[in-house]
């Protein structure tokens, strides 16, 4: 069977402490970093509010989410990954953003290249892998997604 077939076009996200993993399909796009509207109250995951295309999305610190301090000052090379929601609140909530410290990198991997590890997660974390010696996090997305839930009301 082709070689291709079973290539997966992924995206590593830098975050704070870590790299994340996600596929290609499930980035709508990355935007410059913009100007984050903050709330006058709101919990620490939560960077504020970011205008795209018309909507509202809550804009997520990833590293907050899931438990660690939030990230200083985000900087000239963060960016802002616009996610497609999955579960079945996606009409309601079709979109999330998360705040990047880095530009995202497209990878293509195989099934063979991620070997998941044991190792300290978050409630953000769905699981801890090793793509060829590097070690990155799936994201919990379902997670992620009901943080933007709760943010949005």
């Amino acid at each position: 069977m082709n070689e291709n077939a079973h290539l997966l076009s992924c995206v590593i996200i830098p975050m704070g402490e870590s790299q994340l993993l996600l596929p290609n399909v499930s980035i709508a796009e990355v935007v410059d970093y913009a100007r984050i509207e903050p709330r006058e109250s709101m919990p620490d995951w939560l960077a504020g509010d970011l205008e795209w295309r018309g909507l509202t999305l809550p804009a997520l610190a990833y590293d907050a989410a899931n438990g660690s301090p939030r990230p200083a000052a985000e900087g000239s090379r963060s960016r802002i990954a616009i996610l497609n929601t999955i579960s079945d609140q996606q009409q309601a909530q079709p979109f999330i953003a998360l705040v990047t410290q880095g530009i995202p990198s497209q990878i293509r991997v195989t099934r063979n290249q991620i070997r998941a590890v044991e190792g300290d997660t978050g409630p953000a974390d769905l699981m801890l892998v090793d793509i060829e010696g590097e070690a990155v996090r799936i994201p919990n997305l379902d997670y992620l997604e009901s943080l933007a839930r709760e943010a949005a009301h």
